[in-house]
């Protein structure tokens, strides 16, 4: 019987028949390989010999956390240690190498920390407080970033909910705020959210700019937000809520224990997707005077010593986008293998 099983293959038997099988895939492959060969010998050229990483390692601070007091660098240490500690606790209940009760109180723990972060961060009640103009770089990125997705979710599951929602006025309601915002570029919303948002609001309020620029982030990305929740919406069979009628269930109660779960589960990669292009969206702040992450390089190249050092300082920041980018894609990739997406 063993003589039958099939043997796996080795690396030349792999190559030719994946890369050499014929005459034309070889001379394709020996050019993309010349190709590769040169492109990668010139970028390591540049990086190890001709960039001057000095502007990156000069400026390490203000790339990530900008202008921030260095004397209460303490309180972001703390921030990310509790974040750090959650991330941590979370996957270690996810990946089943911690006790499953502590399910019940990681959305407690997230949910304390929350308030407790832009404590430390912005002060007040005991602690010294720091403007949010000094508020720069990575840590205005993070902070704009997860802020947004917290709170642009919940508002575009209640637009999706109420797009099919039976009352007119709810759901005319929803479709015209979806239809604008959908159909405005990103930096009008922001523009908008800048300068037009104050005319709104009674003369003694004053938003902060920060609060202003994720205002602008909320309102934009809940708008898609609300189309990626409908779609799983509509993949919920109908039997799903006619069984939930017969066992008792009210309409409210049917939304959240049945049909919302099966929803989001189905949506997870949209969202996710949806959750890094926010992410990356943050950039365009700098458009607006907001000194996050891209707008702090712009500033840094504008020192005299490091003009014209655009590709090292465009490169690092590339790669910090990359890898919180990646991380999130991963996260979702191990959540929806969990969760069975797309296989039951």
């Amino acid at each position: 019987m063993s003589s039958f099983k099939s043997q796996k293959p080795t690396i030349l038997q792999w190559l030719q028949k994946n890369l050499f099988n014929n005459w034309y895939n070889s001379i394709l492959t020996v050019v993309c390989l010349w190709l590769l060969f040169f492109g990668i010998k010139g970028i390591l050229t540049w990086v190890l010999t001709q960039a001057k990483w000095q502007v990156i390692t000069a400026n390490l601070s203000l790339f990530f956390v900008g202008r921030f007091p260095q004397q209460l660098y303490w309180r972001l240490w703390l921030a990310l240690f509790i974040i750090l500690g959650l991330v941590g606790l979370s996957w270690g209940t996810f990946t089943k190498r911690l006790p499953h009760r502590m399910n019940s109180w990681l959305p407690l723990g997230w949910a304390l920390s929350f308030p407790i972060i832009l404590w430390l961060i912005g002060g007040g009640f005991g602690l010294q407080p720091v403007e949010s103009n000094l508020w720069n770089g990575l840590l205005l990125t993070l902070v704009m970033a997860v802020i947004s997705i917290v709170l642009s979710f919940p508002l575009g599951v209640l637009l999706a909910l109420g797009r099919q929602s039976q009352l007119p006025v709810v759901r005319w309601f929803s479709i015209l705020y979806i239809e604008i915002i959908r159909g405005l570029p990103l930096i009008g919303v922001l523009f908008f959210a800048q300068v037009m948002l104050s005319l709104f609001l009674p003369v003694e309020y004053r938003l902060d700019r920060v609060l202003r620029g994720i205002a602008g982030l909320i309102f934009f990305s809940a708008a898609y937000l609300a189309e990626n929740v409908r779609g799983g919406l509509q993949s919920v069979p109908r039997g799903q809520i006619e069984a939930a009628k017969v066992l008792g269930f009210n309409a409210p109660l049917t939304v959240l224990l049945i049909v919302l779960p099966q929803a989001l589960r189905a949506v997870i990669p949209a969202l996710v997707g949806q959750f890094i292009g926010l992410f990356k969206d943050t950039s365009l702040l700098a458009i607006v005077g907001l000194l996050e992450l891209t707008g702090i390089s712009r500033a840094i190249l504008a020192q005299p010593q490091f003009i014209a050092r655009y590709a090292e300082v465009y490169l690092f920041i590339a790669f910090i986008y990359w890898i919180f980018c990646y991380s999130m894609s991963l996260a979702s990739r191990r959540l929806e293998k969990e969760l069975g997406v797309g296989q039951r």
